[in-house]
């Protein structure tokens, strides 16, 4: 999400920001990786909201994050704009919770021992 936040920036004092957010509406797919890694300016959820509103059923969007669902109305602080982007992303939607330790945490563990074992 900073890259796109950068991006967000540059198109906007470019004026370009509405092209951009068009672009991103029309993709058959949206990944927004590490969503909630950091705080989101306004303007930043207000163009979120945007993007989700026009991808609403014609397209798919896929976030991962480490907020529980629950938590998202905080970390998204204004609750009108935090409650439309939750309407929009949890109503049709598929929601896996993940379990368990990290994946990367277990890959160095791994590593290490095969390390140990040469």
């Amino acid at each position: 999400m900073p890259r796109a936040r950068l991006e967000l920036a540059r198109y906007a004092a470019l004026q370009n920001k509405s092209t951009l957010l068009r672009q991103i509406a029309k993709a058959d797919l949206l990944i927004i990786d590490y969503f909630g890694l950091a705080p989101l300016a306004e303007s930043v959820r207000r163009d979120l909201l945007e993007v989700l509103d026009d991808r609403y059923d014609p397209r798919s969007t896929l976030i991962t994050s480490q907020i529980p669902v629950e938590q998202c109305l905080a970390y998204l602080l204004d609750p009108t704009i935090a409650d439309a982007i939750l309407d929009r992303l949890i109503h049709n939607s598929y929601r896996l919770t993940l379990k368990g330790g990290s994946v990367r945490k277990q890959k160095t563990t791994l590593a290490a021992r095969a390390i140990q074992v040469r």
